[in-house]
């Protein structure tokens, strides 16, 4: 089968860029059961197991699909009038105004936000972070995301670590000052920011992190600083909403939004790296994504749709509590 995959973006993903990453990964694990892979990508992109186009932005995007496709899988809003099989990831918490019924989400609770049981996990290629030490000593927690963003709640992962004595924490994705979101500036030496991280650094801290803090306030729709996160041997500690009930098990985290009582049952509470380690390995692997959209792409060419109806938004909502006191 020829499949083409569709993303905005610049492939391979230098530093985070978790659509990047995990395009790339289903690319990969097509390519090595024997499809042929066509990447439409972003400028500067390559790959050495698959053809790359560059997108145009002054050309149409219909017109840079390979016209020997069997089926297009996008990552971004399909261009109007495109007919020939396809179906369309949603990243993110919002749908195109042009949406057809082959959507697929990304967890069970955003496809159900938008009356959908549509949904593929999001795995990873984890031979590429190579092998992880479990043995290492943990004494710091982290952080990963864009903490520019409120609803990541930087702040709440701050605040719950200066409850745990002693605790400190590592900032992958932002910076001491932050301008974004007006003037923020974080004094305290027991958190250690730096910035946009790539895969090596990223795996130093990580494996040896005590856990990742990650009390959004929004319905995350998956959340790959999850699974990398455990994946690396570390516990998370998270907020009740979007797909974190999901991902979050008790044997490898525990889910609270409530600031105190997350500080302490983290000072309360081991976790095993093996176990974690474990769990995200076996189960959100880019192996087990291929098999799910495999059923998917085969759905699409035998005439079927992914949806009975039109998905659309039920819930969106933002800033969900966080209790401080």
């Amino acid at each position: 089968m020829h499949i083409t995959i569709v993303t905005g973006d610049k492939i391979p993903s230098i530093k985070y860029g978790g659509v990047q990453r995990v395009v790339w990964c289903l690319g990969k694990e097509l390519h090595k059961r024997g499809h042929k892979v066509t990447f439409i990508a972003g400028k500067g992109s390559y790959c050495p197991f698959a053809e790359v186009v560059e997108i145009n932005p002054d050309k149409d995007l219909k017109e840079q699909i390979p016209t020997n496709a069997d089926i297009v899988h996008f990552n971004i809003p399909v261009p109007e009038g495109f007919t020939r099989p396809h179906l369309l990831t949603i990243h993110g918490n919002g749908i195109p105004k042009n949406a057809d019924k082959n959507l697929v989400f990304v967890s069970q609770n955003q496809a159900n936000r938008f009356g959908s049981q549509s949904f593929v996990y999001n795995g990873l290629d984890w031979d590429e972070y190579g092998q992880v030490d479990l043995t290492l000593p943990r004494k710091r927690f982290h952080f990963l995301g864009k903490a520019a963003w409120k609803v990541k709640n930087l702040r709440g992962a701050i605040a719950v670590t200066k409850q745990i004595p002693g605790g400190e924490l590592d900032v992958l994705g932002g910076h001491r000052l932050n301008l974004k979101m007006g003037f923020r500036f974080t004094w305290s030496p027991r958190i250690h920011f730096h910035g946009m991280v790539d895969d090596r650094l990223k795996k130093i801290i990580m494996q040896q992190s005590r856990g990742l803090i990650f009390p959004v306030t929004w319905h995350e729709p998956f959340g790959l600083a999850i699974t990398e996160s455990l994946y690396m041997g570390a516990p998370v500690f998270g907020t009740p909403y979007g797909s974190l009930p999901e991902l979050v098990t008790p044997e490898v985290g525990f889910l609270t939004n409530h600031e105190q009582q997350m500080a302490e049952h983290i000072e309360s509470h081991a976790y095993s790296p093996k176990t974690c380690h474990e769990y995200a390995r076996d189960l959100f692997n880019s192996s087990v994504m291929t098999d799910a959209y495999l059923k998917k792409y085969e759905a699409i060419l035998n005439g079927e749709s992914l949806n009975e109806t039109i998905p659309c938004i039920k819930d969106i909502s933002r800033n969900l509590p966080w209790i401080q006191q």
